[in-house]
């Protein structure tokens, strides 16, 4: 097994993970820290954080016989943070979370998980696994850090020492009796940089994050309107939001990636807000294809994009965009429309 556990770091990095770790099935800290997280209302509409009772917490549960657990990262981020820090201050322009901006990566992920699954069993014969990336209840964050991949940050991200926190997870759910990784341990220390930085102050206490005033739940697991105190807040993030991320001072040491399928497509981020608003549903289906940013829809898009131009520049090109959509069959789409033109009235 000694020899196994080598050999999966070995096989992990030719297969493109920035490290790989190993680690038990005992979560009941991160449990504890789910329930309360659950009871103070945290979740908002993302029901399926609760669901699915013990699963989450108790891989056994999920998955039979499941003693150890394969942990993974990848890096996504794609470009340096003052370009990304540029788009942000150019109101004009629309800022998509960085993860989204190229192909999607749970299938990417996936892919890769299941070749390091098979080149176990070919070394060793059948045995019982179960490859995730985001796509069942797993407590991914705190596998991680258990695995010695890095810390849960005071803003509930993964953090590593020598890679910051862009990247993402995956696991493999064994019942290979595997030695475990140290686990990492916290280096945030008094910083509260992520505290201070959040457009919505949705980092209540450092380490609770109260979804229902995240911009990236607003903009992408919210279904309904997006209550008008936190429009102005978002600015132009139209799809999720980095600023915790860009403000973290171990995040100097985030390499870029060197995933071609994670660059940006169809000049996601750069694009101009006007440009993204003019898409018809059939341009926006074609434009996301492989995406992470098609689940929210054409509706979703319009929603929030007709909020970061009500935050932008007043314009002709801006308000003659709006305009057209002022009759969209969408209710939840013509008030947004409403709303932003109402904004750019005030600031003529």
């Amino acid at each position: 097994m000694h020899d196994l556990v080598s050999l999966i770091n070995q096989w992990g990095q030719e297969l493109g993970f920035q490290q790989v770790g190993i680690t038990d099935t005992n979560l009941s800290e991160a449990e504890i820290h789910l329930h309360n997280w659950l009871n103070k209302g945290y979740q908002g509409e993302m029901n399926y954080m609760a669901k699915h009772g013990l699963k989450r917490s108790r891989p056994a549960l999920l998955q039979e016989n499941t003693l150890s657990i394969i942990s993974v990262r990848m890096d996504y981020l794609p470009e340096s943070h003052s370009e990304m820090e540029s788009t942000l201050e150019t109101p004009e322009q629309a800022f998509i979370s960085r993860y989204a901006l190229g192909r999607d990566y749970h299938k990417l992920m996936r892919q890769r998980l299941q070749k390091l699954a098979y080149k176990i069993q070919q070394h060793i014969g059948d045995y019982g696994y179960r490859v995730f990336v985001d796509s069942a209840p797993v407590l991914e964050k705190a596998i991680a850090e258990k695995a010695g991949l890095g810390w849960i940050g005071k803003h509930s991200n993964l953090i590593n020492r020598k890679a910051g926190s862009w990247f993402f997870l995956g696991e493999i759910y064994t019942d290979l009796p595997l030695a475990s990784d140290p686990a990492a341990t916290a280096h945030c220390g008094k910083c509260r940089a992520c505290l201070d930085i959040c457009p919505t102050q949705a980092i209540v206490a450092p380490y609770q994050v109260d979804a229902r005033r995240c911009i990236s739940y607003l903009t992408i697991e919210l279904h309904g309107a997006i209550p008008e105190p936190f429009r102005p807040m978002l600015g132009n993030r139209i799809y999720g939001c980095d600023d915790c991320q860009l403000i973290c001072p171990w995040n100097r040491f985030a390499k870029l990636t060197p995933e071609k399928d994670f660059s940006p497509r169809h000049n996601l981020n750069t694009a101009e807000l006007v440009t993204l608003f003019n898409w018809t549903e059939s341009e926006f289906l074609k434009n996301t294809e492989g995406s992470a940013i098609r689940r929210i829809g054409h509706i979703r898009w319009l929603r929030n994009i007709a909020v970061a131009l009500g935050n932008s520049k007043n314009s002709a090109a801006t308000v003659t965009a709006l305009q057209n959509r002022l009759h969209h069959p969408s209710e939840l789409v013509q008030e947004h429309v409403q709303w932003a033109l109402q904004q750019l009235c005030l600031t003529r």
